[in-house]
């Protein structure tokens, strides 16, 4: 085995090209080690800008979704009010009509009597009412529909 090429001789070697002024290589000043190295400031630079971009991505998220919530509440709201005067009527009748208000949305509103068979018997007839409410938002439609049902008396 070759001495000259060990690693302990080559540390040795180059501690003792280090040396300044008499001062050993631990005791010499630390001329090329002060600081950041390029390569770590753009490590660095990379994990912040990538960091700084997901953050970012995230607060867009959360305002498309707020967006996307506020729509879904402003037709929920229109779809309660229209089946609320939908219910106040006591005497429905099967129909069915569609509304387009100023702000966009589109009411469609069936009223229609079910379950027929099952209440033959009974002096009551029950109607199911569907209100679906549409809207655009970009380049989608977008839809929120309300179901419920309604009993009333006969009229003989």
């Amino acid at each position: 085995m070759d001495n000259r090429k060990s690693p302990k001789r080559i540390i040795y070697f180059f501690r003792r090209r280090v040396k300044m002024g008499g001062l050993s290589y631990r005791e010499a000043p630390a001329f090329g080690r002060a600081g950041f190295t390029l390569l770590e400031v753009l490590v660095a630079t990379a994990i912040l800008g990538i960091a700084v971009a997901v953050i970012l991505q995230l607060f867009s998220s959360n305002l498309r979704a707020l967006s996307v919530s506020d729509d879904f509440v402003h037709a929920s709201i229109k779809a309660a009010a229209k089946m609320r005067e939908i219910l106040d009527n006591d005497k429905p009748s099967e129909t069915s009509f569609s509304e387009t208000t100023d702000d966009g949305y589109r009411t469609d509103v069936w009223i229609k009597n079910t379950l027929k068979e099952r209440t033959e018997n009974i002096d009551m007839t029950l109607f199911q009412i569907d209100v679906t409410v549409h809207w655009t938002k970009g380049t989608k439609e977008r839809s929120f529909t309300v179901r419920t049902l309604k009993a009333v008396k006969k009229q003989i």
